[in-house]
């Protein structure tokens, strides 16, 4: 048995080419019952050569245990899709639906990644800790630059962004003392809060 076919994985991926596949591809994925992420259609992918790829979709298996390549193989077989590709770490893969990480690439809208069966990254895999960080970090600098005082507010803000939002919500109590202690701060202490400016004159503005 060849390394490859030895493989036993829970999360794998396969690329879909629209033009080969059955037209009711999405309608076959749904029936296996499998938890499946569907990039945007990547179409506007570049060769090293400059012409462009076909387009395609990169899709994300995730079945309940480890799964062998063969298994994979013969749903993959069923779109005429390319080899599957057992996946070690899924949130990187997950990222490159949209090419997250590779800005020198086309940028796709993480708006338009299609959840099959209820596929959720956050269920696969959870921030790190300095990733928590990093986010919470970032979410401070918009409370202080967006002039933020309610947690409602901050909430509404981040509804688009499930990064932020996740962190947001399973972070409460941090942002809840924040935004309180930042409305309730002395106007002298803050003063990029409370002093406004006239863009046009200078003046101060009470």
């Amino acid at each position: 048995m060849s390394k490859k076919k030895s493989i036993k994985k829970r999360n794998w991926a396969f690329i879909l080419y629209p033009e080969s596949a059955p037209k009711n591809w999405v309608e076959q994925l749904t029936k296996t019952g499998l938890q499946c992420a569907v990039s945007p259609l990547h179409d506007k992918d570049i060769n090293a050569d400059g012409t462009p790829k076909k387009p395609h979709y990169h899709i994300i298996l995730t079945y309940s245990g480890p799964t062998s390549y063969n298994v994979v193989k013969r749903l993959t077989e069923q779109f005429n899709a390319p080899i599957p590709q057992a996946l070690e770490q899924i949130k990187g893969y997950y990222r490159y639906l949209t090419h997250k990480d590779n800005p020198e690439k086309y940028q796709y809208d993480a708006n338009e990644i299609k959840s099959i069966n209820g596929f959720s990254i956050r269920d696969s895999v959870g921030f790190t800790r300095s990733e928590v960080n990093a986010i919470k970090q970032e979410l401070q600098k918009l409370i202080k630059d967006k002039d933020l005082v309610e947690y409602a507010e901050l909430m509404d803000y981040v509804l688009d962004d499930p990064d932020l939002y996740d962190v947001a919500c399973n972070n409460t109590i941090f942002f809840d003392r924040y935004l309180t202690s930042r409305r309730h701060m002395p106007k002298d202490v803050d003063s990029k809060r409370t002093i406004k400016v006239d863009v046009d004159t200078g003046e101060i503005l009470e």
